[in-house]
């Protein structure tokens, strides 16, 4: 947690702060084995096809704020892919019960040339207060781009200058696409600037019966995820405490005191690793020690560590005893039907441990997975957190694991050679090169949709119905023109990954 320093500006990117890397091939327990010993390297890629921009994932943590409105300060085109997470916000909304959400504002200050060669400081200062003019929002954020970062604009200083003269927080958000090649350093960038500016700083109060100070708190525990369904609540109510999500659908007022909150848990180690740490190092709020709750073996470890944190272990062990009651004789009955399935993964790093995990849970034969970077630390130095290793532990080894950040030639490359019966996909457009080839497909958005026992068994139920109806890709796949040529087939996929 020494990483995480709030009297920046910047957020340390991944590749420095967890040592990050994208480029690695080979099984599952050779990437937990080195990333445990410190052995573990980059594998360059000689040829790459494609990468992810760290500004569009800092911007969707910040756009889904209830009350707050984003400035891209680029190129127009460097705001087009914001308008996503607008829609996004809208149609996942009543996942978390609000009835009406309210309309999402995202804004450019439209750089051209001359702002390239003379600076863009008054232009973004002029968008500032237009933007406060119309809104009148409870908090701007200012997302910055490859072209104000070249050209060197002082955003920090033109933001705490707007916010003195408005009255409203104005946030900085450094996550300019050459940062790092890393998408998800964006995350940590939205974060590291709510961190800073908005979250109130911890309160304490005398303790009579101790004679010593104590964090004053609420019946709140913080929840970082994206937008997915509200699983925790129903968990939560049984400890006597509630769901403080962070940051979709947030407030100003609840990102604020989330200092106040009992603890904190994440989703995915990918998305929540940055603001567990600095809320747990920086606000003295504790962040739950276990890999998110895929599985059932990860589920009650999660379960008892909450228990533990809220002090309420005999709460854990009695929603476990009537979780499995009620789901385990399902579980067993689809892993009877899924018995001799393949599949293969694509996702995120920590969402694609999920995804193998439910496939060891469900029986299914993982025969490889492409996920999009590797993190071998998390900051708040939690092992017992790694997701991937826990999937080893629990379920086996997995081969055929490949670091790719979106690299698709690769990806349909190892596709056409191990021909599994399902691919799972966790992000739009990697199902497509599955349907392509004739592999019935399963994409899931709701990161949240597959958590705990009942998780477990409405993924079994959705991969059966999507076995069973596999007409289509069989089709398409009779049909679909390959761009990928019957030469770069038949090399092998990590021809361009550099010799470790």
């Amino acid at each position: 947690m020494s990483n995480i320093n709030l009297s920046v500006p910047a957020v340390a990117v991944r590749e420095i702060r967890l040592n990050t890397i994208t480029g690695f091939a080979g099984n599952a327990s050779e990437l937990v084995q080195q990333s445990c010993s410190g052995g573990l390297g980059e594998r360059r890629r000689s040829f790459t096809q494609c990468l992810g921009c760290s500004t569009s994932n800092a911007a969707c943590k910040v756009v889904l704020v209830q009350d707050g409105v984003v400035i891209s300060h680029g190129p127009v085109g460097c705001s087009a892919c914001l308008h996503e997470f607008a829609f996004t916000y809208r149609v996942n909304a009543p996942l978390r019960g609000i009835e009406k959400p309210t309309p999402r504002h995202v804004y450019s200050t439209n750089l051209t040339e001359d702002e390239t060669v003379f600076g863009g400081n008054e232009k973004l200062a002029a968008t500032i207060r237009e933007v406060f003019e119309r809104d009148h929002p409870a908090v701007i954020f200012i997302i910055t781009t490859c072209a104000s970062g070249i050209i060197g604009d002082d955003v920090e200083g033109i933001a705490d200058e707007a916010a003195e003269e408005l009255g409203v927080p104005v946030v900085a958000i450094f996550c300019e696409g050459f940062r790092s090649k890393v998408w998800t350093s964006g995350f940590d960038a939205s974060y590291h600037a709510i961190a800073r500016k908005l979250i109130n700083p911890s309160r304490f109060e005398h303790d009579p019966a101790t004679g010593t100070s104590k964090r004053v708190t609420r019946p709140l525990v913080n929840v970082v995820n994206f937008w997915g369904s509200d699983i925790f609540n129903p968990w939560f109510e049984r400890f006597g405490v509630r769901a403080n999500y962070l940051t979709p659908y947030a407030t100003l007022e609840s990102l604020r005191y989330s200092s106040e909150a009992l603890a904190s848990v994440q989703v995915c180690l990918t998305l929540g690793s940055y603001l567990g740490g600095a809320l747990e190092s920086e606000f003295g709020v504790p962040t739950l020690r276990a890999a998110p709750p895929y599985g059932v073996p990860a589920t009650e470890r999660w379960l008892r560590a909450l228990g533990a944190l809220l002090e309420k272990p005999e709460v854990a062990e009695q929603i476990i005893e009537e979780e499995r009651a009620a789901s385990l004789p399902r579980i067993a009955e689809l892993r009877s039907q899924l018995q001799g399935t393949t599949a293969y993964v694509t996702a995120g790093a920590g969402h694609g441990h999920a995804l193998l995990a439910l496939l060891g849970e469900l029986g299914i034969q993982a025969v490889g997975a492409a996920l999009f970077h590797h993190d071998p630390l998390n900051d708040f130095d939690a092992p017992e957190a790694d997701q991937l290793a826990a999937r080893v532990g629990d379920y086996g080894d997995v081969p055929n694991i490949s670091i790719c950040n979106k690299q698709e030639f690769e990806l349909v490359n190892v596709l056409n050679r191990v021909s599994p019966d399902l691919l799972l996909a966790r992000h739009g457009g990697m199902t497509l090169w599955g349907a392509k080839l004739g592999i019935p497909s399963l994409l899931i958005g709701d990161e949240q949709w597959g958590m705990g026992f009942e998780g477990v068994v409405k993924y079994g139920e959705s991969i059966l119905e999507v076995l069973e109806n596999d007409e289509f890709v069989t089709n398409l796949a009779k049909h679909a023109i390959n761009p990928y040529t019957q030469w770069w087939l038949s090399q092998e996929p990590y021809r361009f990954l550099e010799v470790e």
